[in-house]
């Protein structure tokens, strides 16, 4: 039975993570802090023979007192209001997070994949953006806490695999959404579900045009786990939906699909907010055999049903 670490494991994508390497007969570690996850995510695989919790802070060195096979490094703070509000521990995870997982990684001589980010192409003058792409990131804005992190990471992932010849892998996730998602998390998806499915005006910033891509999370997953066995590649690899749509029409969507009486507002655009968003998914398709399964609006049902059982079904709002 192969085992698997997951980092940030309580979160929205880690726990979704360790439910497929669970279902797939895999022994899953899982160690959060808890400062963005939650132990309801994993509530319902927690006393599970073939899983384990450990509530640890990974910039401090730790231990896993049995072998791994599988390191999925998906610890972080993933939001924009997360990482305004812990900017040092976002770099620390980054920084020390990494290189302690790393170090665990070659001490059991196991695959690690690290999750990386789109944000590391900043606000894009290339589109779509292909793994090529160096990115147009602002290291001294808000975003760039988490924009750097992610950069550090991977050029300390790469350096692992180089000089300390660690089987490494880089994942560069584009937005995703999906059950667990927290309703105040500060991204699109579930702002605009939480203020359409209370009949509260939706957020748009700007005029609404900036693009994105959004993927559902089970496919994310799978892609993650493909690229983890596939032992042969190291460099960067896009997992995102290349269907773009612009912030605006996601809105409308969503007031169309949650019948909402909620109307569009529009605010400031935040600062370094990127106008396009949208992943060259060439390599993945080549390399994985990979690409999205779900239909947006598919994923888009399935995700307002979640939200219906945490805020209330329509007839009780």
């Amino acid at each position: 039975m192969p085992t698997s670490l997951v980092t940030g494991g309580a979160g929205f994508l880690g726990s979704h993570l360790c439910d497929y390497l669970l279902a797939r007969g895999q022994r899953v570690v899982c160690v959060d802090n808890l400062e963005t996850g939650s132990l309801e995510n994993i509530r319902h695989i927690k006393n599970g023979a073939n899983f384990r919790f450990d509530m640890l802070d990974i910039t401090s060195h730790y231990e896993i007192d049995e072998p791994i096979d599988f390191v999925f490094h998906m610890a972080s703070p993933a939001s924009p209001i997360d990482y305004a509000r812990l900017p040092l521990h976002t770099l620390k995870v980054g920084a020390y997070g990494t290189h302690n997982t790393l170090g665990l990684a070659k001490k059991h001589r196991a695959r690690f994949l690290i999750a990386s980010t789109s944000e590391v192409y900043g606000d894009p003058l290339v589109h779509p953006q292909p793994e090529t792409y160096w990115g147009n990131v602002n290291p001294i804005g808000p975003r760039g806490v988490y924009d750097e992190a992610k950069r550090y990471a991977e050029a300390l992932t790469m350096a692992y695999l180089r000089q300390q010849g660690v089987d490494t892998c880089i994942a560069r996730i584009f937005n995703t959404s999906g059950p667990r998602m927290r309703p105040h998390d500060g991204r699109a998806i579930p702002t605009f579900l939480r203020q359409a499915m209370t009949d509260r005006p939706l957020t748009v910033f700007g005029d609404g045009s900036q693009t994105r891509s959004f993927c559902y999370v089970d496919d994310l997953i799978r892609g993650l786990v493909l690229l983890a066995e596939a032992a042969e590649v190291h460099e960067p690899v896009n997992l995102g939906n290349p269907a773009e749509m612009s912030l605006l029409e996601l809105a409308q969507l969503i007031v169309e699909l949650t019948e909402s009486r909620s109307e569009i507002v529009f605010e400031a655009l935040p600062i370094d907010d990127p106008q396009v968003r949208q992943p060259d998914i060439t390599r993945a398709r080549q390399l994985l055999g990979w690409e999205p399964e779900v239909d947006f609006r598919d994923g888009l049902r399935r995700t307002i049903d979640h939200y219906e059982k945490v805020l209330g079904s329509p007839a009780q709002r």
